[in-house]
């Protein structure tokens, strides 16, 4: 028996914080791994999107993805979407640095001079009069901002211009740039719709920048609300709980590293517990370290640990979110929760018909508009298909149920 410290504790709880074993992912590595590739031989690839309930580690996989692209030296910049703010300022700062890393390998600098202008051109729209102040971005760039290019005012015509600037640029490198976008369903139409554009108008053009964005379930359709062609335009992927044999990696790879075990039993119970969601994952395997005093680790210390990760998860994971919606708008989640459990399966805390949860609350269904719209914009629940609802928590419709 070997004694288990808690300092050496490997697991890693934590929002967009890449777990000490990231199983499960080989194919979504793999497939990024053929983009790169295809990219950089001049073959034509689409854009990738990547869709998922929070909690299954989409943010952690954009970042290893954009690892791929850096470490074939693409150019790359990252942002998050956030629903207050327009697109303009932080797609900006984010071609900024990916320009600058491609900069050492450009034989000609004032061709990376000539970007910097149109991006400081594009950038500066940002700081109209009528723009909010969060908006406005002093962009740093010291060359002049170079009129009549990505700076007529309109989104789409200038990201497309935009993009395809920052492509040649990549071009005459022999390298790709690549812009991830977390959060992608908070951008505004107007947004998404530019945005659309400019990959569609990339991917004619076979230039050499992707865009990789992560976002809820219905960020599909989304994207088709603002552009038609967008179903063929992107490549999605559904990023999904572990299956038992990756939860079981994600689990035992870091604990024989440091040479600790698991019965069989444990890890029965542990993927019961968690449900594969790999931030359940890690807060259970966390709390069980902490209690269980020797190797192997058994199904006793995980029934002794639970309580602790679940505490924890009320609090940081359910509670944190339930916290942010109103009276009105908690009766609806509590409604949609009641309504979710006599499904077969609790898992996923299955869709409702929007018209049953008017009907468990004895309301009419347009007054109770306001409060879905909200949630919605909150991220708290998605409408993946006309009529119904789901949370994007997995297991919050357990949690509600639980605090009543």
């Amino acid at each position: 028996m070997r004694y288990v410290d808690p300092v050496r504790n490997p697991y890693a709880p934590g929002a967009g914080q890449r777990p000490p074993e990231l199983a499960g992912r080989d194919r979504e590595l793999q497939v990024f791994d053929v983009v790169l590739e295809r990219v950089a031989r001049g073959r034509p690839e689409r854009s990738l999107m990547l869709t998922g309930l929070r909690g299954v580690g989409k943010t952690v996989l954009l970042n290893t993805l954009r690892s791929q692209a850096i470490g074939r030296l693409w150019g790359t910049g990252k942002i998050e979407a956030r629903p207050d703010q327009s697109l303009r300022r932080p797609v900006s700062a984010a071609l900024h640095m990916a320009v600058r890393e491609l900069a050492p390998h450009h034989r000609a600098p004032d061709r990376i001079d000539d970007f910097l202008g149109v991006l400081k051109a594009f950038a500066l729209r940002a700081n109209s009069a009528n723009a909010k102040l969060r908006d406005r971005w002093q962009p740093g760039i010291d060359v002049p901002a170079r009129a009549g290019r990505a700076d007529s005012g309109d989104i789409e015509i200038d990201l497309v211009e935009l993009f395809s600037d920052a492509a040649s640029v990549a071009t005459d490198v022999g390298t790709g740039i690549a812009l991830f976008i977390d959060e992608m369903q908070d951008l505004g139409p107007e947004d998404i719709s530019a945005l659309c554009a400019a990959c569609h108008e990339l991917s004619q053009l076979g230039a050499p920048l992707i865009v990789v964005g992560a976002g809820l379930p219905h960020l599909p359709a989304v994207l088709s609300a603002a552009k038609s062609y967008s179903e063929r335009l992107f490549r999605y992927q559904r990023i999904d709980r572990l299956d038992r044999l990756s939860a079981d990696q994600a689990l035992g790879a870091p604990a024989s590293r440091e040479e600790v075990e698991y019965e069989q039993k444990a890890l029965d119970l542990l993927y019961e517990k968690s449900g594969g969601y790999p931030y359940f994952v890690q807060a259970y395997g966390k709390a069980t370290w902490d209690h269980a005093p020797r190797s192997p680790v058994t199904a006793e210390d995980v029934r002794v640990a639970a309580p602790e990760a679940e505490a924890e998860l009320a609090v940081g994971f359910f509670g944190s979110r339930y916290e942010r919606a109103t009276p009105a708008e908690r009766e609806y989640m509590r409604a949609m929760a009641a309504l979710s459990a006599s499904e077969p399966t609790d898992d996923m805390d299955a869709a409702v018909p929007t018209a049953e949860i008017a009907k468990q609350l004895e309301r009419k269904p347009a007054s109770l508009s306001p409060a879905r719209d909200a949630l919605i914009k909150k991220g708290l629940i998605y409408s993946g298909e006309r009529g119904t609802v789901a949370f994007t928590v997995p297991h919050f419709g357990r949690y509600l149920r639980t605090v009543g």
